[in-house]
């Protein structure tokens, strides 16, 4: 690898470090941030999102261990999670692969930053009363589903909905961000079966080693911040990323396409990020 190989990794590096630090801290972000970098190089939205779940595989790995060693899981709150998130993030990775599920997205993402508006309130103005969820596993399930078809949500879908419920923040953030390994690394190898070992490039590369840095401090924050601060922080980033991707997928779906409107294949779509 050259030294102008090495400059042109540096933004994707930094975008999966900031991107993780904010995923490991919040439980939240790392895939809607990673994804919508990707999509707006040109990247097709089933491409970036197998790209950005290759990366998670890692990342949240690294991130999981942390959480675990900060004892911020709640081991029986994690196997309700795991078994339906896995089998929602396989349906929806080859939903994305055969069709196209954007029709749905604005919908998701208002409904979202609804609930991003209720946990900043709450925040603000309520004392935290921690009490154990009710709803989990079709939380699980709705999570993997959209995660895997839209390139991120587990995190704002699990982690908001568990909230809401009064769930503890510090512990709610740890054991959904280490259950999301076990969805990523399913989700990674359905994506493989479909569209090959392409969705390993250069850009996921960047990616990857700015998230493995990252992961260690996401935990540490969010064992050290307050429920308090943890609901206003999360209820902030929910709202301003479902406002984003809002205005986004009504602006028209121009991602999956070359500039003279043709769609690109995986590999005109990845060569074309590393040309950029």
């Amino acid at each position: 690898m050259t030294f102008d190989n090495l400059i042109e990794l540096v933004p994707f590096i930094a975008v999966g470090f900031a991107a993780q630090i904010v995923d490991g801290a919040l439980g939240m972000a790392f895939g809607v941030i990673s994804s919508t970098l990707l999509i707006s190089l040109g990247v097709p939205p089933a491409v970036a999102s197998a790209g950005v779940h290759a990366v998670e595989t890692f990342t949240t790995g690294v991130s999981g261990l942390s959480h675990i060693s900060q004892r911020n899981v709640d081991w029986r709150l994690f196997r309700r999670l795991v078994v339906p998130g896995v089998i929602g993030g396989v349906l929806g990775a080859y939903v994305l692969v055969q069709i196209d599920a954007a029709t749905a997205r604005p919908f998701v993402l208002a409904y979202l930053g609804a609930i991003g508006i209720y946990l900043l309130c709450r925040g603000i103005y309520y004392p935290p009363t921690h009490k154990p969820p009710k709803v989990v596993e079709p939380l699980g399930f709705a999570g993997g589903f959209l995660d895997a078809a839209g390139g991120g949500g587990w995190g704002p879908v699990v982690t908001a909905n568990l909230l809401v419920q009064g769930a503890e923040p510090r512990r709610t953030i740890g054991t959904v961000n280490t259950a999301e390994f076990v969805l990523t690394t399913v989700i990674s190898a359905t994506f493989i079966a479909s569209l090959g070992w392409a969705l390993f490039t250069f850009a996921t590369v960047g990616l990857l080693i700015g998230g493995v840095m990252a992961a260690p401090f996401g935990a540490i924050v969010a064992k050290r911040a307050s429920p308090k601060v943890l609901l206003i922080l999360v209820g902030s980033l929910l709202m301003l990323t479902s406002l984003f991707g809002v205005w986004s997928a009504l602006s028209g779906p121009v991602a999956n396409a070359a500039p003279g409107g043709t769609r690109l294949s995986v590999a005109e779509a990845f060569g074309s990020v590393r040309k950029r």
